[in-house]
């Protein structure tokens, strides 16, 4: 078996996440210990670009949402700047990263050769400006390809058939419908386009110097590849787009070597010519394998500006709803995930309308409130969901007889509006109740054995007792937030150790015998709730919730 001793003596290994609103970069020592971490916010560090939560909404196209390409370019010149004085570039052996996932780049022909003869006396931002064919890059919050979604799964036999072929049924941020939508909107930016990169492979192509693979994790993400072959499915490429394949290039396991780093590096930051750089992967698979999480009973609740739930499961059965994508530390096995693009920021939303722009005040009303809200239940959408597939609006309502013993004659009414304190407990019990009902429609585990809690609301105590109440079982968080990051970290050191030994070796072997030791243990947060009345009665209420979306959607649904 290989060993911890197997990562030399002294190495160090990078991990980056490209995210939606920063990029951050964690370093692991082969102990895999975290030695340097850095961060930079997209508002706050490059205020030139004007960006929102790193974000342009393009106010003529309802649901549009991207990014500047080229923001990206110069984030990761920052953040290296920031590491430099705190690690030591040629003692990395191995580097990966992590990109928001379904984000696309667009590079226009001739910029391979740019990429291969980059000179490391200028910067990249410099010599990169020029390197597109649109400078803007589609990310996972646009909702604006409904009629592209429902073409392509017109196409290739409808939603079912699209969801089995490729994992998903057609997305409105998924790369496909993106790539379709710029195919039929501006032909001339699809013609004059090279490649086609998801934000994971852009990043890692401008490390190694030419384009880098998409790996088949990610891929999972563009309603574009076979999930079940792991090639890219001819039937959905011909349902999006003309002579996608050659602009996609090749796929690669997410264990896999993309190259050796680019001499421009080399040259300008003094790393080893022999360092390697590991497939970069999707910020939700990278959390996955730095929350360590191998156990099919455990579940992962990800609070960012998306929230997503994700587990791992030994066979792919993809349905209507939720994401099936290949697991990326485990190559027979698979990953399942639910996205809600109302997270973080909708928490905002609240906290500044309802409790004085203020976490104590926040925090204070959901300890002061009672569980179950007095049966309010709120459904806020700040912009258009995923999960239901709902506009933006708020929906608020009271269930009448919640407090008398029949769980299946509840009634409700709508009302305009709740007090402070209620409308705070509402958004957070009404996520966490979301994300158990569709977990449980999604055959995730019903209670999970363990939660393990990530992202940036997991530092929320308060947030973290109401998932327990809700889930019924206990919360774990890691010792960092940015499981992403740390992730790309330890990818980084596991795709070292499988070119090592010439071939796949199990991510545990890395530290199964000392993951205490290690920056990658888990700790319980909030232990499992004795109550087992409480956890009837929010069964009652998840199945009331459901109840009240189905309607919703019904009514006004977007899909």
């Amino acid at each position: 078996m290989v060993g911890r001793s197997s990562l030399p003596e002294g190495a160090l290994f990078l991990g980056f996440d490209s995210s939606t609103q920063s990029v951050k970069a964690t370093v692991l020592n082969n102990e895999l210990t975290i030695v340097a971490s850095e961060t930079v916010n997209f508002d706050s560090e490059l205020p030139h670009y004007k960006t929102e939560g790193g974000v342009y909404r393009d106010p003529t196209d309802d649901g549009r949402i991207f990014s500047p390409t080229i923001m990206w370019v110069e984030a990761l010149e920052l953040v290296l700047e920031k590491l430099k004085p705190k690690i030591d570039f040629s003692k990395v052996v191995a580097v990966s990263g992590s990109g928001q996932q379904h984000g696309s780049v667009y590079w226009k022909k001739g910029s391979e050769a740019v990429l291969s003869s980059l000179d490391p006396s200028k910067s990249l931002l410099s010599q990169l400006k020029d390197a597109f064919s649109t400078m803007d890059s589609p990310i996972w919050m646009d909702s604006s390809t409904t009629k592209q979604c429902r073409e392509i799964e017109n196409a290739v036999g409808g939603a079912l058939e699209l969801s089995k072929l490729t994992g998903s049924r057609a997305h409105e941020r998924y790369t496909g419908p993106q790539i379709r939508k710029i195919y039929q909107t501006t032909p001339d930016v699809y013609e004059s386009t090279e490649r086609i990169s998801l934000v994971s492979s852009f990043m890692a192509s401008i490390l190694v110097g030419c384009y880098a693979s998409i790996d088949e994790t990610d891929g999972a993400g563009m309603n574009l590849m076979d999930i079940n072959h792991r090639i890219w499915s001819k039937t959905a490429l011909e349902a999006t787009a003309p002579d996608l394949e050659q602009k996609l290039g090749n796929l690669a396991p997410a264990y896999a070597v993309a190259g050796r780093i680019s001499p421009y590096f080399v040259e300008r930051l003094q790393f080893d010519k022999n360092c390697l750089v590991i497939q970069w992967s999707g910020d939700n698979p990278n959390s996955l394998a730095g929350l360590t999480l191998n156990t099919p009973g455990d579940l992962a609740i990800s609070l960012g500006t998306s929230d997503t739930v994700f587990g791992i499961t030994a066979e792919a059965k993809p349905g209507l709803e939720g994401h099936v994508f290949p697991n990326p530390v485990e190559p027979d096995g698979y990953m399942v995930m639910l996205c809600y693009k109302n997270g973080s920021l909708t928490r905002e939303d609240v906290r500044n309308r309802c409790a004085e722009k203020s976490w104590d005040v926040f925090n204070n009303y959901l300890e002061k409130t009672a569980p179950m809200n007095g049966g309010k239940l709120g459904f806020y959408y700040k912009d258009h969901e995923i999960l239901p597939p709902l506009p933006a609006g708020f929906h608020r309502y009271v269930v009448e007889n919640f407090n008398e013993n029949s769980p299946d004659n509840l009634t409700e009414r709508e009302v305009q509006e709740f007090d402070p304190p209620s409308e705070v407990r509402g958004i957070v019990e009404g996520q966490m109740l979301s994300m158990r009902g569709h977990a449980e429609r999604f055959g995730m585990p019903n209670p999970p054995k363990r939660i393990i809690a990530t992202g940036g609301a997991s530092s929320n105590e308060s947030i973290l007792k109401l998932i327990a109440q809700v889930f019924g079982c206990p919360v774990f968080t890691v010792q960092r937030p940015d499981s992403a990051s740390l992730g790309a970290a330890l990818r980084a050191a596991h795709g070292w150790l499988c070119k090592e030994e010439g071939g796949f070796v199990p991510i545990s072997c890395m530290y199964m015998s000392n993951l205490e030791k290690t920056s990658l243990a888990a700790k319980l947060a909030v232990p499992a709730p004795g109550d087992g009345e409480l956890l009837k009665k929010y069964t009652s209420l998840v199945k009331k919730r459901m109840e009240i979306e189905r309607r919703l959607v019904e009514k006004i649904g977007r899909a």
